[in-house]
């Protein structure tokens, strides 16, 4: 494995991840509604869709980023509608104490996929890694193919693991600290900043 571009990739994992957008705003709220455990999966779910998008780019798979290009609008519209119906149950929910006693409702399983399936409903981020990728391959042997994909990929997913990781814990270590009605005012903020979000996601998709 070459040392110097898996570093390369996992700190283009962790600069990938660090934005706090929607994703990182679910992660948040779900480790203080839920704990660490779930926070941590669900923010492990958007490592996975970065890894897939890592190596589709790596690869340099015209056909299938061609067909992602393409279905960028339904992609972005069900991204949209989930990131809507996400923020209607944070507005909607009951104060925070009850929304624990709910915790058992979030499985490990729900968590990770739900922020994976979002995470790949934004296909432009492909042209992203593609960009990326080349440009720190150059000069490492083997291309694009093989073992310099995989070590890329790795170093992608982990980088934006160990994010997550670290994120999940250094939240969790208030979340026993806060209140209820303080909890509540978390979440009805969530819920706007995640309407917003969907909002934007739509205005992107307007003719310019």
């Amino acid at each position: 494995m070459d040392s110097t571009l898996f570093l390369k990739a996992l700190v283009i994992g962790l600069s990938i991840a660090a934005p706090v957008g929607p994703i990182g705003l679910l992660c948040i709220q779900r480790t203080l509604a839920h704990g660490r455990t779930i926070g941590f999966l669900s923010g492990l779910g958007a490592a996975l869709a970065d890894a897939c998008y890592g190596a589709i780019g790596a690869l340099g798979v015209s056909a299938v980023i061609a067909s992602m290009v393409a279905a960028r609008v339904p992609l972005a519209l069900a991204g949209a509608a989930f990131l809507a119906w996400m923020g209607v149950q944070l507005l909607r929910a009951p104060v925070a104490t009850q929304a624990r006693q709910a915790a058992d409702a979030t499985t490990p399983l729900k968590a990770t996929l739900s922020v994976f399936l979002l995470t790949l409903a934004n296909p432009m981020t492909i042209l992203s890694f593609v960009a990326v990728f080349a440009t720190i391959s150059t000069g490492h042997t083997g291309g694009s193919g093989g073992i310099p994909a995989a070590t890329m990929v790795l170093g992608v997913f982990l980088g934006s693991a160990l994010w997550w990781l670290g994120l999940s814990t250094m939240v969790s270590s208030v979340r026993h600290k806060l209140s209820a009605k303080t909890m509540q005012s978390i979440n009805r903020l969530s819920g706007a900043i995640l309407l917003a979000f969907a909002v934007y996601q739509l205005s992107t998709l307007l003719p310019r």
